[in-house]
């Protein structure tokens, strides 16, 4: 049997078509040089710790070679997403953030610098957690419950106060439904992130702090602080003697919150879907878990499918209950 000149350039330019497809391929696939994980909250927090817990496993991996984190505060959180909107929409650049900023600030800023829905694409979501309710040095010892709280705040007017890590953010907006519940005039101040809340309520300048529940634990087990109340549907596994605010008599008051991973708006699907699998292997890592745990923060990945449902389902929510406090911000 014999192969014809024909027949041996035929296969001669399949041979070179397939090598230069192959080649074309395989760049597209290499690892980029560096990826940058923005969040919008200062460090020492719970957004910058799993941002640094993923940077630690996302890199080296044929997804990135080095990661590192940049902290973008300001504005609630707004200028993180600002800047990964205006962002190459290439890979190398991923904001890390609360559902807040996409799904709760929609309903009390009359203008957003930034789109929730077409201006970025969901990757994964990161973790997710409940809120606790402390109280500082301000506060007497024998305030030991949410009810408790009210009646001191009642008695104390002029100190009755709380901070969170952003205005219009899901801790600020338990705060305030408290007040309404408590029918007490719970004066809000806004912080960038929740340490420094705390540190100004440990500091005896702010009397309360709702926050994620894992940012207190440090200062709790130093006495520093107490925790008064978990805000899940059940005690958290990371403040088991802390009751639930439902516990507490407070009828459905259940709130939980995510982190979640997103890219500009015109990522290539192919990026999205390499981003979300080194994710979801960087999330199952027993260090990250192990490391999330520590903050309080249950890791938890998903489809990008999954976290778009997840945003709508919350930014639903939120709106009627955002409604009823009254809640509006200058955008």
């Amino acid at each position: 049997m014999t192969t014809s000149r024909r027949d041996v350039l035929h296969l001669g330019a399949l041979s070179a078509f397939m090598g230069a497809v192959g080649h074309n391929a395989w760049g597209q696939t290499q690892a980029f040089e560096s990826l940058k994980i923005i969040t919008g909250f200062t460090p020492g927090g719970t957004s910058d710790a799993i941002c640094r817990r993923v940077a630690e496993k996302i890199a080296p991996t044929s997804y990135a070679k080095t990661a590192f984190v940049e902290n973008k505060t300001g504005a609630g959180g707004q200028i993180a997403v600002q800047f990964v909107r205006s962002a190459a929409p290439d890979g190398t650049t991923v904001l890390q953030t609360p559902m807040s900023m996409l799904g709760i600030y929609p309903h009390i800023y009359k203008k957003l610098p930034y789109d929730p829905v077409n201006d970025l694409i969901p990757v994964s979501l990161g973790c997710i957690f409940d809120f606790g309710f402390a109280v500082g040095p301000l506060v007497p010892a024998t305030v030991k419950t949410i009810p408790d709280f009210i009646a001191w705040c009642k008695a104390n007017p002029k100190l009755a106060n709380f901070g969170s890590p952003a205005a219009g953010s899901t801790p600020h907006f338990i705060g305030a439904l408290l007040g309404k519940y408590a029918n007490i005039e719970l004066n809000h101040v806004a912080f960038r992130g929740t340490q420094p809340a705390i540190l100004d309520m440990i500091g005896g300048q702010i009397s309360a702090v709702s926050g994620p529940i894992g940012e207190f634990t440090q200062h709790v087990a130093a006495g520093k602080c107490r925790l008064l109340a978990a805000s899940g549907a059940k005690r958290s596994q990371f403040a088991p003697t802390t009751p639930t605010l439902v516990e507490q008599g407070i009828k459905d008051f259940v709130f939980n919150e995510w982190f979640g991973f997103f890219l500009p708006a015109k990522t290539p699907n192919d990026i999205v879907n390499r981003l979300n699998a080194a994710l979801r292997t960087a999330l199952a890592a027993p260090e990250t878990v192990n490391g999330l745990a520590t903050m309080g923060l249950e890791a938890q990945s998903s489809t990008p499918a999954e976290l778009v449902a997840r945003l709508k389902a919350d930014t639903d929510k939120w709106g009627p209950l955002v409604k009823s406090i009254g809640f509006t911000a200058e955008g």
